[in-house]
């Protein structure tokens, strides 16, 4: 009697071994099952949020070419022919833009849609709509088109570029190759990356890096958060040597841009009129040191006035080439890029003052900046 107690008792012990067994492994099923589920939707229900807002963008222009390369002419043929004719051509583009309202407004590059005569705007559901440049703006390489059509219900919800922080899930969208809806995902690489570094001198823009691939066609499409909102527009891909890098217009710049285009057709950007360099007490110490040098130049940090442009607001105010430029409006200026994101806020026509160390001796500046001109 005694052993059948036993085993009795060793049997609901098991029994209570195995039912807690399967109550962890249901409960680790469960959230296993939730994990995967979850990483599996992110990029999917991000797309599905932006994907309906992205358009393809085809472009034509008319331009004008020689029938026959006139170098290449036999001399005899020259005398019997004449000089080769100029025939007109159709030069064709594409690029990727992204519906920003229900208006039916599209936002994408400059370079995109610049200097063209037709553009035609093919939405997600495959339909093709006419499209009206508004205006752009190649300082920022950003453009604004126009819709033909009734309103719009797809469009893309914008989020803040100011709230990216590097690692942030970055995802491309676009038609790269004319490749219509191709998604790419990536990460936030890094922030405030200056264009000039890439060798855009003409340009005055802090990019968004990111390892999401962008391929030609992708210019202009969104660059969006893991919550599906636009925190870019694709721009640039750096190709061979670095290839992987791409690189994104801020969105909140973009709104802002895209706004001034909408009311005015245009952005008028000041300017000083000035070449500038980057001078700290290192490159400063070198530059003295060398018994050649015909100034000397103060070891510290600061805008170094390379040159000044003809009639331009920097010559009217007394600038000169070898001023250093340490203060703009009581701001320090520690390098050229903070110096123009200064004069970016200025207002044209309006004082801007600038401290600058000339002959080692502090001065001011009373320069009044005038509109970037070239533009329009």
């Amino acid at each position: 009697m005694k052993s059948v107690k036993i085993k009795f008792i060793n049997l609901i012990l098991k029994f209570i071994i195995i039912s807690s067994c399967l109550i962890n492994f249901s409960q680790r099923a469960e959230v296993f099952a939730m994990t995967s589920y979850e990483s599996h939707n992110f990029v999917s229900s991000a797309v599905k949020n932006v994907g309906p807002a992205v358009v393809k963008i085809d472009t034509e222009r008319l331009v004008e070419r020689q029938q026959f390369d006139p170098t290449l002419l036999d001399p005899l043929l020259r005398d019997l022919l004449g000089d080769p004719g100029i025939i007109p051509d159709r030069e064709r583009g594409q690029g990727s833009g992204v519906i920003i309202n229900e208006n039916g407004l599209v936002l994408t590059n400059a370079h995109v849609v610049e200097k063209v005569d037709n553009v035609s705007v093919t939405l997600a559901d495959g339909s093709i709509c006419d499209g009206q440049v508004l205006g752009t703006d190649a300082v920022t390489d950003l453009a604004l088109v126009q819709i033909q059509g009734s309103s719009y219900s797809g469009f893309a919800p914008l989020g803040n570029s100011e709230d990216l922080e590097v690692g942030d899930w970055a995802i491309a969208l676009g038609t790269p190759y004319g490749l219509e809806k191709t998604v790419t995902l990536g990460i936030v690489s890094s922030l405030h990356r200056d264009i000039n570094s890439l060798g855009f001198s003409d340009k005055r823009l802090d990019l968004i890096q990111t390892d999401a691939a962008i391929n030609p066609g992708n210019s202009g499409g969104p660059l969006i958060n893991s919550n599906g909102e636009v925190i870019g527009i694709n721009t640039l891909v750096r190709s061979g040597p670095g290839a992987g890098l791409g690189f994104a217009i801020p969105i909140n710049l973009a709104k802002s841009v895209s706004d001034q285009l909408l009311k005015n057709g245009e952005v008028i950007h000041p300017y000083l009129g000035v070449q500038l360099i980057s001078l700290n007490p290192r490159i400063a110490k070198e530059h003295n040191q060398d018994p050649n040098s015909l100034v000397q130049l103060p070891e510290r940090n600061g805008a170094l006035i390379q040159s000044v442009i003809p009639n331009s607001p920097a010559e009217k105010a007394g600038l000169r080439r070898g001023d250093l430029v340490i203060a703009a409006e009581n701001i320090s200026i520690e390098e050229p890029k903070t110096l123009l994101e200064e004069v970016e806020k200025a207002k044209i026509g309006k004082v801007f003052l600038l401290n600058v160390l000339r002959d080692n001796k502090e001065i001011q500046v009373n320069i009044k900046p005038e509109p970037l001109p070239g533009l329009t």
